[in-house]
């Protein structure tokens, strides 16, 4: 059977995509996101090769390829063996991953600021949700509460308590906004703060929490969704917070 080889998007205009102020690679980078922007470059679509887009914006292949390095650390290109560089498909959460490494790795003291972001935007989502959630995804929500009820190991609530949240996120019908929230709600970063947090009996206090915000979703009621998800997180936000003033 023969087989097809992927064309390559049409060669850029140079002139479309000046290259003005700052580094070569970040000038070289604001023009390759300029060509996606601008729409000739496609998600799924090849980049013209490394030289030839070097030669069109009158840079050195070297600044180009740290420019293409950069953006697909970024998850903007992807690398294919043999085939060549990529325009992704531009998926929020795929974009979104550095966003949740920042969090993870951030120090202590900036865990409150994620949090009272975290606070912020989960509240909002699981509004959403209670507006737009689905029988099935409610469903779903359901089996999550039932674990996180009868789990004693740590790693398996917090697993449970995560598939609960991103459930719900997902239910909201806003693919950035889940994908933010997810970054915000990491496993490391969410059990960076939960080690200390369950030794005031955490757990209790959540099964708690986590069956307001349910019961919620089942009223369908936004408001008293909003309500219950922030407080939640302020929960845990106004403990790590007394932890650092101690």
């Amino acid at each position: 059977m023969a087989t097809t080889t992927p064309e390559a998007v049409p060669e850029p205009d140079a002139e479309a995509v000046p290259l003005k102020g700052g580094s070569v690679t970040q000038r070289a980078i604001e023009s390759i996101k300029a060509m996606i922007t601008d729409g000739k470059l496609a998600p799924g679509q090849r980049l013209p090769t490394e030289r030839d887009l070097a030669v069109r914006l009158g840079i050195s292949r070297s600044s180009m390829r740290e420019a293409i390095r950069a953006l697909t650390v970024l998850g903007v290109l992807e690398s294919r063996h043999g085939s060549g560089i990529y325009v992704t498909n531009l998926e929020a959460g795929d974009l979104l991953d550095t966003f949740g490494m920042v969090a993870e790795i951030s120090p202590q003291h900036r865990l409150v600021e994620f949090l009272e972001v975290r606070r912020i935007l989960e509240s909002t989502a699981t509004a959403l949700a209670a507006a737009r959630i689905t029988e099935p995804q409610l469903a779903q929500v359901a089996v999550h509460l039932d674990t996180m009820r009868e789990a004693d190991d740590p790693e398996e609530f917090l697993a449970a308590d995560m598939a609960f949240h991103r459930t719900i996120t997902q239910a909201a019908g806003n693919e950035a906004l889940a994908a933010i929230v997810e970054g915000l709600s990491s496993r490391t970063f969410r059990a960076r703060v939960r080690r200390g947090h369950q030794e005031a009996d955490a757990f209790a206090r959540a099964r708690e929490e986590h069956t307001r915000i349910y019961q919620a979703l089942v009223s369908r009621d936004p408001e008293a969704a909003r309500v219950a998800a922030a407080s939640h997180v302020g929960a845990v936000e106004d403990w790590l917070r007394g932890q650092l003033e101690e």
